[in-house]
């Protein structure tokens, strides 16, 4: 494999240590319950830290098989919870009020949803990158 693999995938280990960890913080440090989407999403990207991770040291450009799933259906439910956010009327507040805007960053443009809907949309990105590469790579053996 390639450094440049090597080098996306820890790319992508460091934003999913940094969602996970800013997750964590919202909850334990500053005691907000997480609703249900946000429950699901952590769900999605916990195991990331891990899966990617353990590609980035042993060289596994094949793991985007494994991440991109998970990546895009955390897109799908950060997308769902962003709009849940902006659409008049929109309520969703099992387990927790996640339609409200809790504390709002950089004048109420990042919210807890954004980050990551942003965190995922990253990792998806940087997943098709692994994947182009493995592709290019296999396709090189091919030939």
């Amino acid at each position: 494999m390639s450094d440049t693999t090597r080098t996306i995938l820890a790319a992508g280990t460091l934003v999913a240590l940094g969602a996970t960890a800013g997750s964590l913080y919202f909850s334990l440090g500053l005691g907000l319950t997480p609703c249900d989407l946000c429950w699901y999403q952590r769900i999605l990207m916990y195991p990331l830290v891990v899966v990617l991770g353990v590609a980035a040291i042993e060289d596994r450009g094949s793991v985007w098989k494994t991440v991109l799933p998970l990546s895009l259906g955390g897109v799908a439910l950060a997308s769902y919870h962003t709009y849940l956010q902006v659409a008049p009327g929109a309520t969703c507040t099992v387990g927790g009020p996640c339609a409200d805007i809790l504390y709002p960053m950089v004048g109420g443009m990042l919210t807890i949803p954004r980050l990551s809907l942003i965190a995922f949309s990253l990792l998806t990105l940087l997943t098709i990158g692994v994947a182009r590469v493995d592709k290019s790579r296999d396709n090189m053996w091919m030939a």
